[in-house]
Order: C-alpha cells, then structure tokens, then sequence
C-alpha cells in the first residue's frame, strides 16, 4: 500500500503536535526520510503560516502548506491559493462575539493576528486563572501564548484581507449558543464555520476547507487525490479525511472522524503518534 501513497497529508495541533504544542525531533526527521523516497508531505492546518512556525522549525523541509483550515495554500513560500475575508465583515463579527463574550483573533492573510485594545480586558479575564476542566491543555496553552506576546492589540482593524476569524470560549455551553448566532447570520452573509473542539469556532470564506487547499497542491504535483494519505484529529479534519484516498485518525481523534478512516494511529499525540504510525507504514523494513 505505501508504494501507491504519493503525498501524506499531516493536521498539526492534535496530530503532529503534543499537548504542549511541541513538535519533536524524532517526527521531524522520519517526514524527512518519506521525503526522500519520492513522497510529498504537506502540513494542513487551521493554523496561519506565522503560527506554524511557532512549533516548527523555520527551517523545516515540506513539499506545501495548507493554512487557515484552506484560506491559503503556499509551495516555497509562495501563495498558488488565496482567499480572504473583508475588513467589513471581521468587524461584524467582532461586534458580534463582543457581545456574547467570545475570545477573538482576527487573522490577516498576512502578518500578525490581531484583536481591538477595547476588547483586551474582558478577553484576558476569559482566560485567566487555572485551565476549565473542558478545554484542552493545548487550547488553553495557546490563547495564553497570544494574548501574552501573540496578539497585536489596535484600536481599530486595519483595513486588509483577512484570512479567517478564530473565536475561542472556556464554556461549551457558550460557545454553543454563539454558534447557533452564527447559524442566523449565515442568512444574510457569504461564510462558513469549522470547529475543531466544542470551545472553539473558525470563520472563513464558504466553500473552503483544508480539502480546497490539498486540491491546489495536488494538481500543481499532478498527485490524484485517491494516492494521497491524511491524518487528522478534529472535525475540521473532515473534508480532509472525505477528499483523500487514504484516510487516518489519530487514536485521539473524535468519534465522528474516527468513522471516516481507514486505520487508527496505535498511539496519541502526546505519545508521538505520527512518528510511529508513519516509520511503521513508510520506514519499516519488515
């Protein structure tokens, strides 16, 4: 089977990544050796090109990178996809989160995710003191990582494309109610949603997902979709998962992605699950 796999698809956050948003030398090194067998490897992720690398090395070798959950899609630093979201809108649903006390990021297409400076005391209250039982550690990690040095605190949003709008909560029940928001304002607006934990919610462009972004790499490689490998953890891992030939969930993926796969990785993330499912199907002499 490895021999009809021309291009592996890896999600970050909850796959290559541990719980600490870490990603080890060990991993790095086996997507090197797949490499030089001719394989291409790309990183898909809901992350922007800027955040990637603050877990992966600068320097790190890979064939393209599909960010933003698909709202870009760069092969040697340069964009062959992108989409965007207008400053316009981002403030409607700044207002709109605002409201009903949600954490926010508004992501340019490029630079540095940005937030208002009205916003920044009732959003660090939300994240303040000890991690809710809810939230995982690697959520949690990571809005205390950007509203500490991350976020760029304006008084107004500068006028430029923006690649999606990530909205984060430390109540389920919250976050719930806003999306059911979100589902009213469809109606009169141009966008899509995608969650990849019940505290979380992503704004795009409608009809984008990881899927549209893969789809741009694989015809500039001349790649069929059906010789292409995936492996995910999340719900925005889902039309990943249904576009490849080669589906897999890692163990601690969500029910809902594990019924799309055709293998389980034997180990978590946070047992380096990448490496060892990848050195046993790719590197493996036996």
């Amino acid at each position: 089977m490895s021999k009809t796999i021309k291009a592996i698809c890896l999600d970050m956050d909850g796959t290559l990544l541990n719980n600490h948003n870490q990603l080890k030398n060990n991993t790095i090194e086996a997507i090197q050796a797949i490499r030089q067998k001719g394989i291409k490897v790309f990183i898909v992720t809901g992350r922007s090109l800027d955040e990637v690398y603050d877990s992966a090395p600068v320097d790190i070798e890979l064939d393209g990178f599909v960010t933003a959950n698909g709202m870009i899609t760069y092969r040697n630093g340069e964009k062959i996809l992108e989409h965007k979201l207008t400053t316009a809108f981002v403030n409607k649903i700044i207002d709109s989160a605002r409201e009903h006390d949600i954490y926010y990021e508004a992501h340019p297409n490029d630079g540095q995710r940005l937030a208002l400076t009205r916003d920044k005391a009732y959003m660090n209250e939300l994240i303040s003191g000890d991690k809710p039982s809810e939230v995982g550690i690697n959520e949690w990690l990571e809005r205390k990582a950007a509203i500490e040095e991350d976020l760029s605190f304006e008084d107004h949003l500068i006028e430029q494309h923006y690649a999606k709008v990530y909205c984060f909560q430390p109540s389920q029940k919250v976050m719930k109610q806003w999306t059911e928001v979100l589902e009213e304002m469809k109606k009169d607006g141009d966008f899509t949603t995608s969650q990849s934990s019940p505290n979380n919610v992503e704004i795009m462009v409608a009809n984008v997902n990881k899927a549209t972004g893969i789809k741009a790499l694989l015809q500039y490689y001349n790649i069929s979709n059906e010789e292409v490998m995936a492996i995910g953890d999340s719900n925005n891992d889902l039309p990943m998962m249904r576009y490849v030939g080669y589906p897999v969930a890692m163990k601690n993926a969500t029910e809902q992605l594990k019924q799309l796969v055709k293998e389980e990785t034997q180990y978590t993330n946070d047992e380096d699950g990448v490496y060892h499912y990848l050195t046993k199907f790719f590197l493996s002499t036996k």
